[in-house]
Protein backbone atom coordinates (compact mmCIF):
# COMPACT_ATOMS: atom_id res chain seq x y z
CA UNK A 1 0.00 0.00 0.00
CA UNK A 2 1.19 3.47 -0.72
CA UNK A 3 1.12 6.53 1.53
CA UNK A 4 -2.11 7.85 -0.04
CA UNK A 5 -4.01 4.76 1.10
CA UNK A 6 -2.54 4.91 4.61
CA UNK A 7 -2.81 8.62 5.40
CA UNK A 8 -5.37 9.85 7.89
CA UNK A 9 -8.25 11.78 6.34
CA UNK A 10 -8.44 15.45 7.28
CA UNK A 11 -11.52 17.10 8.73
CA UNK A 12 -12.27 18.63 5.32
CA UNK A 13 -12.09 15.25 3.61
CA UNK A 14 -14.45 13.79 6.21
CA UNK A 15 -16.86 16.71 5.68
CA UNK A 16 -16.89 16.04 1.94
CA UNK A 17 -17.50 12.35 2.67
CA UNK A 18 -20.42 13.19 4.98
CA UNK A 19 -21.93 15.60 2.44
CA UNK A 20 -21.73 12.96 -0.29
CA UNK A 21 -23.35 10.40 2.02
CA UNK A 22 -26.19 12.90 2.66
CA UNK A 23 -27.14 13.10 -1.05
CA UNK A 24 -29.84 10.56 -1.93
CA UNK A 25 -28.91 7.94 -4.56
CA UNK A 26 -25.35 9.26 -4.78
CA UNK A 27 -24.63 7.87 -1.32
CA UNK A 28 -25.54 4.31 -2.33
CA UNK A 29 -23.30 4.47 -5.38
CA UNK A 30 -20.41 5.98 -3.43
CA UNK A 31 -20.69 3.39 -0.63
CA UNK A 32 -19.99 0.70 -3.21
CA UNK A 33 -17.32 2.70 -5.07
CA UNK A 34 -15.38 3.62 -1.91
CA UNK A 35 -16.06 0.33 -0.14
CA UNK A 36 -15.07 -2.08 -2.89
CA UNK A 37 -13.07 -0.01 -5.38
CA UNK A 38 -9.39 -0.64 -5.89
CA UNK A 39 -7.07 1.86 -4.27
CA UNK A 40 -8.52 4.66 -2.20
CA UNK A 41 -8.05 5.49 1.43
CA UNK A 42 -8.34 2.58 3.87
CA UNK A 43 -10.19 4.72 6.44
CA UNK A 44 -12.85 5.70 3.92
CA UNK A 45 -13.03 2.14 2.60
CA UNK A 46 -13.68 0.70 6.07
CA UNK A 47 -16.19 3.44 6.88
CA UNK A 48 -18.04 2.78 3.62
CA UNK A 49 -18.21 -0.94 4.36
CA UNK A 50 -19.52 -0.20 7.86
CA UNK A 51 -22.16 2.13 6.36
CA UNK A 52 -23.20 -0.65 3.97
CA UNK A 53 -23.61 -3.08 6.87
CA UNK A 54 -25.69 -0.51 8.78
CA UNK A 55 -27.87 0.06 5.71
CA UNK A 56 -28.48 -3.67 5.36
CA UNK A 57 -29.35 -3.99 9.06
CA UNK A 58 -31.77 -1.06 8.71
CA UNK A 59 -33.44 -2.64 5.68
CA UNK A 60 -33.83 -6.01 7.43
CA UNK A 61 -35.25 -4.40 10.58
CA UNK A 62 -37.65 -2.28 8.48
CA UNK A 63 -38.94 -5.33 6.62
CA UNK A 64 -39.47 -7.18 9.91
CA UNK A 65 -41.20 -4.17 11.51
CA UNK A 66 -43.54 -3.53 8.58
CA UNK A 67 -44.34 -7.24 8.29
CA UNK A 68 -45.34 -7.37 11.94
CA UNK A 69 -47.37 -4.16 11.67
CA UNK A 70 -49.08 -5.37 8.48
CA UNK A 71 -49.96 -8.69 10.11
CA UNK A 72 -51.35 -6.87 13.15
CA UNK A 73 -53.49 -4.61 10.96
CA UNK A 74 -54.79 -7.55 8.94
CA UNK A 75 -55.57 -9.42 12.16
CA UNK A 76 -57.57 -6.48 13.51
CA UNK A 77 -59.81 -6.21 10.44
CA UNK A 78 -63.29 -7.70 10.77
CA UNK A 79 -63.47 -11.20 9.33
CA UNK A 80 -66.96 -10.80 7.79
CA UNK A 81 -65.88 -8.55 4.90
Amino acid sequence: MNDEQQKVLSVGEWLVTMIIFAIPCVNIIMVFVWGFGSGGNENRKNYSRAMLVMMLIGIVLSVIFYSIMGAAILQSLPSNI
